[in-house]
């Protein structure tokens, strides 16, 4: 089970976009694609047959998932994540500082 899932919020802890908060768009292994976080221009040719158009394209680069923490809204913070299982043997994601569950 993955610290960080899709649709999590996260606070960038380094990296030239530090301190800036928001949502995992994408998981990719250790890295994972944030919105509106580590915007690179790339500059694309014309492809005519996939009707796409050439020039500077924006988007969102991967970034490591160590330069991110989940953001708690309780305390306003990023912050670690630990597990619990539970008696059933499902697994939880709880914040380290106070144990309570993450969006379970």
């Amino acid at each position: 089970m993955n610290r960080i899932k899709k649709g999590d919020q996260v606070i960038v802890t380094a990296g030239k976009d530090k301190g800036k908060k928001g949502d995992v768009v994408r998981v990719l292994g250790d890295k994972v694609v944030v919105s509106n976080i580590n915007i690179i221009k790339r500059h694309t040719k014309p492809n005519p047959q996939a009707n796409q158009p050439g020039g500077v394209i924006e988007r969102e680069a991967p970034i490591h998932i160590s330069n991110v923490m989940l953001f708690n809204p309780a305390t306003g913070k990023g912050e670690r994540i630990g597990f619990k299982v539970l008696e059933n043997g499902r697994k939880l994601r709880v914040f380290r500082s106070s144990g309570e569950a993450v969006d379970a």
